[in-house]
């Protein structure tokens, strides 16, 4: 029986952490898109979407999603300038959060729209390509 409740309480504090390090992923996205559109002057950065963030389970680590429109080039500037003013944004950042620790910051290239537009791209193929039932 004391088993029993034992799991109860380890179950608990296993959902816990997930709520608060969710929470705290939508702050940061929120917060790093303000900073990157309204502190980073970097030129290169451009015009940089901040499409998710994950967070490490000890929230000592940050995945930065960001889309950007331009050429492979252009994209890889844009990434390594924001790598460069990555301290910078995690200073400005650890002036908003409240956190003993302020997570490292790792800024990832997110492709998804090209991928689902690929996909679109190969299914209107598709359609074309399938000839009509007759009735």
């Amino acid at each position: 029986m004391s088993s029993l409740i034992l799991a109860s309480i380890v179950d608990l504090g296993d959902v816990m952490p997930g709520r608060r390090a969710e929470r705290l992923a939508e702050q940061i996205k929120e917060e790093v898109s303000l900073i990157i559109a309204g502190e980073v002057e970097d030129p290169r950065v451009g015009f940089v979407t901040v499409t998710d963030a994950k967070l490490s389970p000890d929230l000592r680590n940050a995945k930065i999603y960001v889309s950007m429109v331009g050429t492979e080039d252009e994209i890889k500037g844009s990434l390594e300038a924001l790598r460069h003013a990555g301290g910078f944004i995690r200073h400005q950042l650890g002036a908003v959060l409240r956190m003993k620790h302020t997570p490292e910051l790792r800024f990832v290239y997110d492709d998804a729209d090209l991928r689902a537009a690929r996909i679109e791209q190969l299914l209107s193929q598709e359609v074309e390509r399938v000839p009509e039932p007759e009735v």
